[in-house]
């Protein structure tokens, strides 16, 4: 397990991450992670963007499968 040293900046204390590890999650300079903290010990994990509406839809096949008479349902919740 590779030990880093912590460095100060301004009021915040900041942690290199390995190369190999920022590789292997896809992250660059700028990218989003999230922290666990439980106890003493601090989980660090890449932060994946949640999709759109708009972009699963766009990834949606136009010729998906339907269900007969779909359209003619009535609606049973919310839905409008």
């Amino acid at each position: 397990m590779p030990t880093v040293y912590l460095r100060k900046s301004g009021g915040s204390l900041i942690m290199t991450i390995p190369p190999s590890y920022a590789e292997q999650n896809g992250l660059e300079v700028g990218a989003r992670v999230c922290l666990t903290i439980e106890g003493n010990e601090l989980t660090i994990r890449p932060s994946r963007k949640r999709k759109t509406l708009a972009e699963l839809l766009a990834a949606t096949p136009l010729q998906s499968a339907r269900v007969d008479g779909w359209e003619e349902m009535q609606p049973i919740g919310a839905e409008q």
